[in-house]
């Protein structure tokens, strides 16, 4: 029996495991070797991306730069004789504004109303709804407002029915964030909270708002920088003023409603001096709100820090 078994081939006394094991060693350096390109990758495409934003930065900039000051920016002439930005800005901020306070209010009780209260089925069919509300053209948008605020409540071409045709392209930002900062609150927070007595109120108001404020403050800011550039559903519910409104039912001048009227006129033209200065500002605006919003949330979320353990 020895002799016999000394005869058989080398092959028949190797583990089956040993090739699993070089299988997997073989692909576990594969991997390795994926892992170490990609993270040399992705700064280069980073840069990559930043190229468009940086021309259009540059390009923009060169033709807004040379005559914007800020005696152009508080300046409150007639934007249609004079280089002057002061009416719009102002007109841009308030519509903004009351579009933001609307959308915040409707996606903050929709967000915390599905995340918390809606089954999983109701759940499903709202985020679809929202979701496809976000993919809606901003011309369809705006014609809904146009039939529906100006002409059915009978607002007219006023401040109100453009921020309220506004805040239907923010609703769904600020919604979809909302539900998933408070559906990513950990389970044993929330158990944690209604076992020591607290009701549904409290737990929104003390437990998970506090947790879920950095996501929503970004949904928020990413629902203004949008509505910012927004053009269609502007022009379509508000007309033009070469005044500061002096209520909602007035007329307004939207910033990129001068980017819109300005860019066919020729060179050298107030229009479209101050169709580039527009562009320049929606730009720098956003931005700065981008900026703003990952300060906050970074110095917040240090508070957080330890909550989650």
């Amino acid at each position: 029996m020895a002799t016999a078994n000394a005869t058989l081939p080398s092959d028949a006394l190797l583990d089956p495991a040993d090739d699993l094991r070089r299988g997997n060693t073989a692909r576990l350096r594969w991997r390795t070797g994926f892992d170490r390109w990609v993270g040399y990758l992705l700064p280069f495409l980073f840069l990559v991306a930043l190229i468009p934003i940086a021309d259009v930065i540059y390009f923009v900039g060169s033709k807004a730069l040379p005559t914007l000051t800020f005696g152009v920016l508080l300046s409150q002439n007639n934007y249609q004789s004079y280089n002057a930005l002061g009416v719009p800005l102002i007109s841009t901020f308030e519509i903004l504004a009351l579009a933001t306070a609307i959308a915040l209010a409707l996606g903050l009780f929709g967000g915390i109303a599905t995340a918390e209260f809606l089954s999983d089925e109701a759940a499903g069919w709202v985020r679809m709804s929202a979701n496809l509300l976000a993919g809606m053209p901003s011309v369809i948008v705006g014609y809904f407002g146009y039939f529906a605020f100006v002409l059915y409540f009978g607002w007219g071409l006023a401040v109100i029915a453009g921020a309220f045709t506004l805040s239907f392209f923010m609703i769904p930002y600020i919604f979809r964030t909302v539900d998933l900062a408070f559906s990513s609150v950990p389970r044993p927070i929330r158990e944690a909270a209604y076992g020591s007595g607290a009701g549904p109120a409290q737990y929104i108001v003390r437990v998970g708002t506090p947790i879920a404020f950095p996501q929503i403050l970004t949904g928020v800011f990413l629902a203004m920088a949008i509505g910012l550039g927004e053009t269609a559903p502007i022009i379509l519910t508000v007309a033009a003023n070469v005044a500061v409104p002096a209520n909602l039912f007035q007329g307004a001048t939207y910033l990129t409603y001068l980017i819109w009227t300005g860019y066919q006129f020729p060179a050298g033209s107030v229009a479209l001096t101050l169709a580039f200065e527009s562009a320049f500002l929606i730009v720098i605006i956003v931005i700065g709100l981008n900026i703003v919003v990952r300060i906050i949330s970074a110095r917040y979320r240090k508070r957080l820090e330890g909550l989650y353990q």
